[in-house]
């Protein structure tokens, strides 16, 4: 009699274990990721050389995209850890954030792609669009191929009856308003044409340069860095497309595992969905010269600026002694 009591007090604290566990396992790696893009950003802000290039605009408009999605993304993962509840009227617009920023990311590898062939190709002439001044018309244009196929997907389904939307609680999950067929299959084909028509865009952009970088005698040092640039958002698009391979995994680890169902989840957007996008910002940041060498002279007046602190502070509290 007394096991049986002791049942449910086990279980429920081997759940909330499991909880903490996986909250301890994503804050650590968000604020890491979260301090090293703050550096960036602020980098960029202090520094004119890298507001008047269209390719370090990009990378900025890069890191405040993924930024957004690993913000809203880890919002959503610990209101449904803690199981909060709240109106759908307050969960919609945390979830399309969430969605749009992930489908937008692809779309700006394909214009930083773009970018470099335009720098090699036509270094005097460039067109008026991808000029520093004019780079944001881009930018906007992506948000907005992004925010429509979205918007068209939440307009094709079906409005629960049951739920009220501004007062019945719910729990916040995507398949609270994608759960019609008809919205999984246009969610699936726009990812695959967005992702198809990116890595099209990039792989022509790296054959086209790495031809030119054989007809060119001079100046093939910059065409190089233009080629191996492509390269690495090819390595960026691969790091995102692991997000479609959630099914495939999903059923494998269900098939040859044990697992609980919520911890093949949290396994599989650890692994396929926050190391992707905590990786490719970071690679491509720490790979440029001249913005690795001002990363490390902030990190240094960031160090150096601590040390006197505590130093007067341990110097007081001796006086004072």
């Amino acid at each position: 009699m007394q096991n049986l009591t002791e049942l449910p007090f086990n279980a429920t604290s081997q759940k909330s274990l499991s909880v903490i566990i996986k909250v301890c396992a994503v804050i650590p790696f968000f604020c890491t990721y979260l301090s090293c893009i703050v550096v960036m950003l602020h980098v960029f802000a202090s520094h004119s050389q890298f507001l008047n290039t269209s390719r370090y605009i990009l990378f900025a408009h890069m890191l405040i995209n993924d930024t957004l999605q690993l913000l809203s993304s880890v919002l959503l993962f610990l209101l449904v850890m803690g199981q909060v509840k709240f109106p759908v009227f307050y969960c919609v617009p945390l979830l399309f954030l969430s969605t749009v920023t992930y489908q937008n990311t692809p779309l700006i590898l394909a214009a930083m792609s773009l970018e470099r062939y335009v720098a090699i190709f036509y270094p005097l002439q460039r067109p008026a669009a991808w000029c520093s001044g004019r780079i944001w018309i881009i930018n906007l244009c992506l948000w907005l191929i992004s925010c429509m196929s979205h918007i068209i997907e939440y307009s094709i389904g079906k409005q629960r009856p049951a739920v009220d939307v501004l007062f019945t609680p719910v729990l916040c999950k995507n398949i609270l308003i994608n759960s019609s067929p008809i919205q999984a299959l246009f969610r699936t084909a726009m990812s695959v044409m967005f992702f198809a028509v990116v890595a099209v865009v990039i792989f022509s952009t790296y054959v086209r340069i790495l031809l030119e970088t054989r007809k060119l005698r001079q100046d093939r040092v910059s065409v190089n860095k233009a080629k191996h640039t492509v390269l690495l958002h090819g390595f960026q698009l691969l790091l995102c497309m692991l997000a479609f391979t959630l099914p495939i995994t999903e059923s494998l680890t269900l098939l040859y595992t044990n697992w609980p169902a919520e911890d093949i989840a949290f396994f599989n957007y650890f692994c396929f969905i926050l190391i992707p996008r905590f990786l490719s910002p970071l690679i491509y940041g720490f790979r440029d010269h001249s913005l690795r060498g001002y990363i490390g002279k902030t990190f240094l007046c960031c160090s150096n600026t601590v040390k006197p602190h505590f130093r007067s502070k341990q110097q007081d509290s001796l006086s004072a002694s």
